[in-house]
């Protein structure tokens, strides 16, 4: 964070959409997908951040498209959504976290997402390379924020818990400035809580301002169909053992008339809704109440901790949407978001009922689970080779499309963004 940036826990929304799902890790064919349509319906309900990555394929380039279109310029400004991209990355086993591949990979990332900035960039999988090597990246984000404002916030991203706190309390001893963001993915969900139990309170020390949990299902590992198996084929990292006691929970919620992915949105949405409120956000809630930015010097909303949902269709958000909604009304003070949304006082009271019923099913769920409850995967896995690339290569992998798409930056009069300009009213 900038010195003269308020922090981004005042500005960034609790619910993030995120986009890995753009890819063909989880879907055979991306260029399927309703990607626009579930864009311009997130924004129409009220989500107000997209998560992304060059490493997600062709995810940037389609989120890019989404929101370069007469819909969002005439509705959204780009200053009321938040962008959020990653460096470092490149494919499966590539990884270049040297100074002049996070320069290029911002600018790639500023073309593909047609936008003259990026909110937040984060390190992506630092786990994968050394920590002397994240640090390198981190400053040079920081030049980039401090000479040009393309970047605004800075952060790392990974899965295991103790890499990421070990690297955000170096980044802090190193440089005197705490990283803005820490991402974690499948470290709070049904199966496991370590995020919770394990992150929270050394990321707070380490002075991180947010911490969101991704991939509340486990990578797609908490669902009654199984894991996703998309044009990559089987690529989750869970061992079979884990998938058959998953099964056999998944089982069981269906004997109780439930299903365990339903139960497992609601148990992670909800909890780190509130376990994660002390590294959570002030931002727009997607209440279905229309919301108005306050003076960051008179803030006073309840921080939320902030979680990423990822869909492959409009259904899966809506209903994504609708637990969301239901678990705001059952807050605190929910009862007055439920009557300003025109949900009304018996959606609460539904609300709180399903509270119950999912503490319930959740226990019966990790009781079923037994010695795979907080079990994590090694990442990176036994014997993977990391590629690092040669620091004078600077041309990104290619990302094939079935058809070219138009290149706005072409036309008379757009001036195509670059990290060394930026727009200040574009705040």
């Amino acid at each position: 964070m900038s010195p003269k940036s308020p922090p981004l826990s005042a500005l960034l929304p609790p619910l993030i959409c995120g986009t890995a799902t753009f890819n063909s890790q989880y879907n055979p064919d991306p260029y399927a997908l309703p990607t626009t349509g579930i864009v311009h319906r997130a924004l129409s309900l009220g989500v107000r951040a997209f998560d992304t990555s060059p490493y997600y394929g062709p995810a940037e380039n389609l989120l890019g498209q989404a929101l370069d279109t007469p819909f969002v310029h005439e509705k959204f400004p780009r200053r009321e959504y938040f962008l959020l991209t990653k460096v470092g990355r490149v494919s499966g086993s590539e990884f270049d976290y040297s100074a002049p591949w996070v320069r290029k990979s911002v600018q790639n990332s500023l073309d593909r997402l047609r936008t003259k900035y990026l909110d937040v960039v984060y390190c992506h999988d630092v786990e994968f390379v050394s920590p002397k090597e994240v640090l390198v990246a981190v400053n040079e984000l920081r030049k980039i924020r401090d000479e040009s404002g393309v970047v605004r916030y800075i952060g790392i991203s990974g899965y295991p818990v103790e890499t990421l706190c070990e690297i955000a309390e170096m980044i802090l001893e190193t440089t005197g400035e705490p990283l803005d963001i820490v991402m974690s993915y499948a470290n709070f969900t049904l199966q496991n809580t370590r995020l919770s139990s394990v992150a929270l309170s050394r990321l707070q020390a380490a002075g991180v301002s947010v911490v969101p949990n991704a991939s509340v299902l486990g990578m797609g590992l908490l669902r009654r169909i199984g894991v996703p198996i998309g044009g990559q084929g089987d690529f989750h990292p869970s061992p079979k053992e884990l998938r058959k006691a998953i099964q056999a929970a998944s089982d069981w919620c269906d004997s109780q008339g439930d299903r365990i992915e339903k139960v497992a949105i609601r148990f992670a949405l909800e909890n780190w809704m509130r376990q994660g409120e002390p590294v959570g956000s002030r931002g727009d809630p997607a209440s279905g109440i229309p919301w108005i930015r306050e003076p960051i010097e008179q803030l006073n909303a309840t921080k939320l901790g902030v979680s990423v949902m990822g869909v492959s269709n409009v259904d899966e958000l809506e209903e994504t949407m609708r637990v969301w909604r239901s678990i705001l009304d059952g807050l605190e003070n929910g009862e007055q978001t439920a009557v300003e949304s025109g949900r009304g006082t018996q959606d609460r009271l539904w609300s709180l009922s399903r509270q119950k019923e999912v503490r319930e099913l959740s226990k019966g769920v990790r009781i079923r689970l037994g010695s795979w409850v907080d079990y994590t995967w090694p990442s990176p896995s036994p014997g993977f080779i990391v590629n690092r690339r040669s620091t004078e290569s600077t041309t990104p992998p290619r990302v094939l499309a079935p058809t070219a798409s138009p290149d706005k930056y072409s036309l008379k009069g757009f001036a195509k963004p670059h990290i060394n300009a930026v727009d200040s009213n574009q705040v």
